[in-house]
């Protein structure tokens, strides 16, 4: 049974009934519909400010577990940058030393990235700082990696051309001591033995047999084989590239062409008596960039330390020279 309300009348000083008519239903159950709303709508907002939605937790998951993700990436990195450290010690203090070449500049290795901002477009989000690091850093290993991985490919070439230049450089002498009389002359200042006088012999004689093998004192190509420069009678020139050619001279025959390619220690020819020549021996020439050098200084290929000492001794003699 419902609840009859009064109400006070100053009027009639007396409690007179309160009377439920239309409006009053109606005011009333606009207020209750207002408040069921006003209570709704803040239950809303405290579950959305304390309360995560299935969405929003899975959301806040992938975020932490982006974090994690970011943080064993740059854990990963900073072992990487230890080893492109180490990599650029070894490469600046042993391999760049080992083939005489300058050590890169700090300048190649840590040049920066051209642009204003160029992590502009990683701005604005929740982890724009740790976002931004870790791309600055992953861009600047990448960098380092590059210029390390040309520094190694330099290397490379380096180290083919020190083996190719080892091997060109003239390093023994082109007639063994077993197949030689004695050594004739050396390089210096000689009696010339057509006029008697002082004259700068610039090879090596080894006197020798007619017939005696002549090999290739280093990897070359043959550049000349004839008798048609003055004094050298049948001679043989082999051009061993970085500057150096070798001569040799006064030969009775040649065992190569032009154009052949020899390796040190190939068999070129033979020891004669042609040209400007008192007896049978082996004039030997060593040029590097035009410059007439003492050969007696590259038998470092096949000679002892005693035996080159002896040699040594038996060039600087002032004889006289067979041509």
């Amino acid at each position: 049974m419902a609840k009859v309300k009064y109400y006070y009348d100053p009027k009639t000083l007396s409690y007179r009934k309160i009377e439920k008519n239309a409006a009053y239903r109606l005011r009333n159950g606009l207020i209750y519909i207002a408040s069921v709303i006003l209570a709704a709508f803040v239950l809303i907002l405290l579950a959305d400010s304390f309360i995560d939605s299935p969405k929003e937790k899975r959301l806040r998951r992938e975020l932490e577990n982006m974090e994690i993700q970011f943080s064993i990436l740059n854990e990963r990195m900073d072992q990487v940058s230890t080893v492109i450290s180490d990599l650029q010690e070894r490469d600046d203090n042993i391999y760049r030393v080992i083939f005489e070449a300058e050590p890169l500049p700090a300048s190649v290795r840590g040049a920066g990235f051209g642009g204003a901002n160029r992590y502009a477009r990683l701005e604005g989000f929740e982890n724009s700082e740790l976002i931004k690091y870790t791309a600055e850093r992953l861009d600047k290993i990448t960098k380092e990696v590059y210029v390390q991985s040309k520094s190694f490919d330099d290397i490379v070439e380096m180290a083919k051309d020190k083996k190719e230049l080892l091997a060109s450089i003239p390093a023994i002498q082109p007639v063994p001591n077993e197949n030689l009389r004695r050594m004739a002359s050396g390089y210096g200042w000689r009696l010339d033995p057509f006029t008697k006088a002082p004259k700068m012999h610039f090879g090596m004689d080894f006197s020798a047999e007619i017939g005696t093998p002549i090999y290739a004192t280093g990897d070359g190509e043959v550049i000349r084989a004839d008798s048609k420069s003055s004094g050298y009678g049948r001679h043989i020139r082999i051009n061993h590239g970085y500057g150096y050619i070798t001569i040799y001279a006064h030969m009775n025959d040649y065992n190569v062409s032009v154009g052949q390619k020899v390796k040190r220690g190939d068999l070129i020819g033979f020891v004669g008596n042609s040209g400007r020549s008192r007896g049978p021996h082996l004039h030997y020439e060593v040029h590097l960039n035009g410059e007439r050098l003492n050969p007696v200084n590259f038998y470092y290929g096949e000679l002892s330390a005693d035996e080159f000492n002896t040699i040594i001794e038996m060039a600087s003699q002032s004889n006289q020279s067979f041509d």
